[in-house]
């Protein structure tokens, strides 16, 4: 993504655009993330809560 691709947007208050950004996180960069963190008790919690 370029410089200003969401916060160059006319009319979209501070709040949209991290609402907006946040909801472009996918799980597997979510996952890393915590790992990253070294969150695995967390990791594994919340892969065993996704489990169908």
């Amino acid at each position: 993504m370029g410089e200003g691709h969401v916060t160059a947007v006319p009319g979209l208050s501070r709040s949209a655009q991290l609402t907006a950004l946040g909801n472009g996180v996918i799980p597997q960069q979510a996952s890393r993330a915590l790992e990253l963190l070294g969150a695995a008790d967390l990791l594994a919690a919340a892969r065993w809560c996704g489990r169908r």
